[in-house]
C-alpha cells in the first residue's frame, strides 16, 4: 500500500512539476488556468516549490525513520506546500474569472 501511495504521490510531483517548468521557461499555462492567471511565472514557481514539497514530504515519511526528524521534515514540507499554493493564488487575476461587470 506505501508503494501505491508512493509512486502516485511522484507522478502527481513530476506532472506539477513539469506544469511549473512549463510556465516559467515558455509562460505556458495549462488551458484550464489560462484565463484566471495573470502572473504566469510566479504561478509557475508556486507549482515548482508545491511539486518540491510534495517529494520533500514524501522523502520524510518513507525514508526517514527517526521520529522527531519525520515531524519537522512533513511541518517544513508542510510549510513549502502552503508557500507555493499562496504563490499560485496570488498570480491569479484580482477580479477572478468574471465574464463582465457583475451587473445584471
Amino acid at each position: 500500500m506505501l508503494l501505491s501511495i508512493a509512486i502516485l504521490s511522484v507522478v502527481v510531483a513530476l506532472l506539477f512539476a513539469a506544469s511549473g517548468v512549463a510556465a516559467v521557461t515558455r509562460g505556458w499555462v495549462l488551458p484550464v488556468n489560462r484565463r484566471p492567471v495573470h502572473r504566469v511565472r510566479l504561478y509557475g514557481w508556486g507549482q515548482l516549490v508545491a511539486a518540491f514539497a510534495l517529494c520533500w514530504q514524501l522523502v520524510f515519511w518513507l525514508v526517514i525513520s527517526d521520529i522527531g526528524t519525520r515531524q519537522w521534515g512533513i511541518l517544513t514540507g508542510s510549510g513549502l506546500l502552503l508557500t507555493g499554493i499562496i504563490a499560485m493564488g496570488v498570480s491569479h487575476r484580482p477580479g477572478g474569472d468574471r465574464q463582465g461587470s457583475g451587473m445584471p
